[in-house]
């Protein structure tokens, strides 16, 4: 535990003093609720070096702290090979007075440099929830990796070339009539959208007239002429047609239009976007290298291949016989681009679905084996999909979960919660637009980052904004109470309050105060937000336990209301902290 140096280091000289072993990593934990103690440490691992049963090493530990350290640890019980130590009033008070300016935020810089990319999106279509996941994963974790000290990169590829964009703009140039966001009033990308959409009806309904003169499903969907036009569209914008391109680049800004209000609104950004239209020729002249080092092989074919059968993979196609480039090899030519882009870079982190797990284990294998040495720590964090309760999402039939309508509907359903609660009648009409959009946009990250990534989602956008559950809301709505509270009060920050006892729940709340800087370590370790919004959820919860059974505006003795109120004031800085690497906002007023 980093906020806990002082006890593991007087563990670590007892256990040096009684069995001249010092141990190079000491696990400890909360104990939990039925035991009686506060830390926790595990002493199975310590028998074998020691040469005595984890029980009898626990008692003579134990006894020994105590003794030796009166002002940290006050008692000791060993239950079946676990150590549970309860730690002094005075010692927590200590902790706490000392760790009021860093919370859990690493000072000095790491040395590490970290590229993570996420969002992705193609051009042919709006953002939709499941690039919500994506966008909301690759931000915070981003602001996580900061609080290690760490230098990130945020980073953004779009997917702004191949069939897709074609599809889209060979149905604008056949139905779009010169329709534009101008002069329809329809956001660019949800416009572009729209004739991905209509090129797709008229793609089915082609191959349903084939399918009626004796085709097969697979040899219509080949001939359809629709598609053979979209196809032609592409050769043509590879040749560099400039007609071709002029429409390319419009309906494009169009998008990215979109895109920018839309990752506005979400609370994302990037310091770097990449365009696969300047990549996609990225990693031909790498492969031909690789070829020449033995690294990969021509096959009879002609083309060049990797066999990675011995690494528990399969053989991967890198180019084509005919010599062009497939999906993988662009990926490995921006990899390289960036390791040259960024000289000191030791880490690339890709936010992209589950489905993609097979194909960058292949990337980092060939990337590790061209001889790159950040190919060790490249990391694909991978998350489970997003579905409705109606089921999956299919952007080319419509029935994707736009991100803009969700935004809405969650600011929507924000509005009609909170005004069916009665409590911000007498608040501007500004001041409630502006709650409503945090409580909305509060209520949908947290409901996505609470969950490990690998999991998939069930979303329910009434069931994220409940003011009682596990919620973004409810704890927004702890914040505000605290603040509240303190307006009440008339509190200024610099009055501390001096006390020499704590009760259960001051324990409980500054043990827990005390933890958030290993929170932030594991959640930046496992690459999960869900660490930080599940524990910011319980000390919301601690919070409440302690404000129910302790009235801070009643308490007589002044000292006790004084060193009350800053506890409360420094929980509502650590949750307001805790949200903001979620990427969350919070209300003084609910």
């Amino acid at each position: 535990m980093i906020a806990h140096s002082s006890l593991l280091e007087s563990v670590s000289k007892a256990f040096n003093d009684l069995f001249q072993f010092i141990p190079e990593n000491i696990p400890i934990s909360f104990t939990k609720k039925e035991f009686n103690g506060d830390y926790t440490i595990t002493l199975f691992q310590f028998s074998k070096n020691i040469g005595q049963k984890p029980d009898e090493i626990g008692k003579k530990l134990g006894q020994y702290v105590v003794e030796k350290y009166p002002h940290i640890f006050s008692s000791y019980e060993v239950v079946k090979g676990f150590l549970n130590l309860s730690v002094t009033d005075q010692y927590l008070l200590s902790k706490y007075q000392a760790v009021q300016s860093q919370w859990g935020i690493v000072n000095h810089p790491s040395g590490k440099e970290i590229l993570i990319e996420y969002s992705s999106p193609n051009t042919n279509k709006p953002l939709h929830l499941g690039h919500i996941r994506n966008n909301l994963l690759g931000w915070s974790m981003a602001e996580i990796l900061k609080t290690q000290g760490h230098k990130v990169i945020k980073a953004n590829l779009i997917n702004d070339r191949g069939i897709h964009i074609c599809k889209s703009m060979l149905a604008w140039k056949k139905w779009g009539n010169g329709e534009t966001p101008e002069n329809t009033g329809i956001k660019g990308d949800h416009l572009v959208g729209k004739y991905y959409v209509l090129f797709d009806k008229h793609f089915k309904q082609e191959v349903e007239a084939l399918i009626q003169q004796g085709l097969s499903k697979e040899e219509a969907e080949k001939q359809a002429p629709i598609l053979q036009e979209a196809q032609q569209l592409l050769r043509d914008w590879e040749a560099g047609k400039p007609e071709v391109i002029e429409l390319w680049k419009m309906m494009n800004s169009w998008v990215y239009q979109g895109f920018e209000a839309t990752y506005k609104r979400m609370g994302v950004d990037f310091d770097k976007i990449y365009y696969e239209s300047q990549t996609y020729l990225l990693g031909k002249n790498i492969v031909l290298e690789g070829l020449e080092k033995g690294v990969f092989y021509k096959a009879n074919d002609g083309s060049i291949r990797i066999d990675l059968s011995n690494e528990g993979l399969d053989e991967k196609v890198l180019l084509r016989s005919d010599g062009t480039s497939v999906y993988i090899t662009q990926d490995i030519g921006t990899a390289v681009q960036r390791f040259s882009e960024y000289p000191n870079l030791s880490q690339l982190i890709y936010v992209v679905g589950s489905e993609q797990d097979y194909h960058f284990k292949v990337l980092f294998k060939i990337l590790e084996k061209l001889g790159y040495p950040q190919a060790k720590e490249c990391y694909h964090l991978s998350y489970g999909m997003v579905e409705l309760p109606t089921g999956k999402m299919k952007s080319r039939e419509g029935t994707v979960v736009d991100a803009d309508n969700l935004m809405d509907e969650m600011y929507q359903t924000a509005k009609q919660i909170t005004e069916e609660l009665g409590k911000v009648h007498e608040l501007p009409e500004e001041e409630k637009k502006r709650l409503y959009e945090i409580i909305g946009m509060g209520a949908l990250k947290y409901f996505i980052l609470k969950i490990d990534p690998k999991k998939k989602i069930l979303f329910n956008p009434q069931e994220s904004i409940d003011f009682e559950g596990h919620t973004g809301p409810f704890i927004q709505y702890v914040y505000a109470r605290i603040q509240s509270l303190l307006r009440k009060a008339e509190y200024q920050v610099t009055q501390f309050g001096n006390v020499e006892t704590l009760n259960i729940a001051e324990r409980e709340l500054i043990k827990h105060l005390l933890n958030i800087p290993d929170v932030y370590k594991e959640a930046a370790q496992q690459y999960n937000p869900a660490v930080i919004a599940n524990d910011v959820y319980e000390l919301a919860k601690k919070f409440n336990r302690f404000y129910q059974d302790h009235p801070i505006l009643k308490e007589t003795n002044e000292q006790h209301r004084l060193f009350r109120l800053h506890l409360s004031y420094t929980t509502a800085q650590m949750i307001k902290e805790m949200l903001q690497k979620l990427g969350i906002d919070v209300p003084d007023r609910m």
